[in-house]
């Protein structure tokens, strides 16, 4: 069985694991911001792109180190979190480092790999721009309008377009020879431009990771097969467990999916890109995930509802979450919800402190019926054939 997968140049990265470099640490020679043509931005990008790979030839630092962060460079430099946040961009353009929220900076150095992120709005203007040089047919040494006006014709920010432009600067397709990039004066260097924009490449990383699970599911599944826990995803696919969550809700609302409770886990019930509806018989006959939690919960209250009628009075207190659980052979969470709802039906109320606990503050009426739920295991499902 092969992992299909466009790309699977990235790591998954752990902060804990991760050593961050101080800025006291750095000896290289600081970069000269009074005396530029280019913006702050541009330069400071340039300077950190020579340290790092100085310092890597030096053992100074090494692959997978974090970048200082933004505010302490900004520091370091004397200049804006802003502009440090530009630079650290053109870096990463670069490809010598890689950023991940709540992660930081990691250091690649010339290595081929990356973290997984969502499609940024730079990267997008970048795109748009060179849509809009091709659909008014510009040729080298033709002057474009001003960044200002690029970006009412893209639909972006003027910052986000400034950001593209200079991006499209630093890889030789546009020139410009003003200090503040907020001036006029963008020209076309070079009119060989790769334009990505038919690709139509998910904007997102959850859409992303939700392409790369229908490829792996049609590589390595089949209907009614149980898809893998979402740490073994997050692994394979080299995301959070959370984008692997996101992902796997918008295949269930597709009906590639179905989720089920316990054992039975998530279960392919369609192929993904087919439009055969080949629904397996035991499929028709399990209740969702949400309505065999409702119904879990719910048959825990009234047993709850049950206890309280018949052992205890108005000002009683319960026993805890934790011992009601052992009780019941349940989790503790089941039991807090089952609290929280019954609390919401005005039958507990909650108090803190060293007196503090669940207390009962009305007696409830016994004899409401549970719904009731069918779910077969599916070696038995060909029985409700007819």
């Amino acid at each position: 069985m092969g992992v299909c997968m466009s790309d699977n140049n990235f790591i998954l990265p752990q902060k804990a694991d991760l050593i961050q470099i101080k800025t006291s640490d750095i000896e290289f020679e600081l970069p000269d911001l009074k005396n530029i043509k280019e913006s702050k931005a541009v330069v400071i990008a340039k300077w950190i792109s020579d340290w790092i790979r100085h310092d890597l030839a030096e053992g100074k630092i090494k692959v997978n180190n974090l970048l200082p962060s933004k505010a302490s460079l900004a520091y370091f430099l004397g200049v804006s979190a802003g502009t440090i946040q530009n630079a650290v961009r053109y870096v990463e353009d670069s490809g010598l480092v890689c950023s991940k929220q709540c992660i930081g900076t990691i250091i690649k150095g010339e290595s081929d790999y990356g973290v997984r992120k969502l499609t940024s709005k730079r990267e997008i203007a970048i795109e748009a721009i060179k849509s809009f040089i091709l659909d008014k047919n510009f040729k080298a040494g033709h002057s474009l309008p001003s960044s200002r006006k690029i970006a009412e014709k893209i639909g972006c920010s003027a910052n986000t377009t400034r950001l593209a432009l200079e991006y499209l600067c630093s890889v030789g397709i546009l020139e410009h020879n003003f200090k503040s990039t907020k001036e006029s004066g963008w020209i076309l260097k070079s009119s060989d431009i790769k334009n990505q924009k038919k690709n139509s490449e998910p904007k997102t990383l959850v859409s992303k990771v939700e392409k790369d699970l229908k490829d792996y599911i049609g590589a390595n599944l089949k209907m009614g097969d149980k898809l893998p826990a979402h740490a073994e995803l997050s692994s394979i696919l080299r995301v959070s467990i959370k984008t692997i969550h996101d992902a796997l809700k918008s295949l269930i609302d597709e009906g590639i999916l179905l989720p089920r409770r316990g054992r039975y886990g998530t279960t392919v019930i369609k192929m993904p890109y087919s439009d055969k509806n080949n629904e397996r018989k035991e499929m028709s006959i399990f209740a969702s995930a949400q309505d065999t939690a409702f119904y879990y919960y719910e048959k825990t209250q009234n047993h709850i509802k049950k206890m309280i009628s018949e052992n205890y009075e108005i000002g009683s207190k319960l026993p805890s979450i934790i011992e009601l659980s052992k009780q019941m052979d349940l989790s503790p969470n089941t039991i807090r919800k089952a609290f929280q709802n019954l609390a919401k039906e005005g039958y507990l109320a909650f108090s803190r402190g060293r007196y503090g606990g669940t207390f009962v503050v009305d007696i409830p009426e016994t004899g409401e019926e549970t719904f009731k739920w069918l779910a077969v295991n599916p070696q038995y499902a060909e029985i409700y054939k007819n």
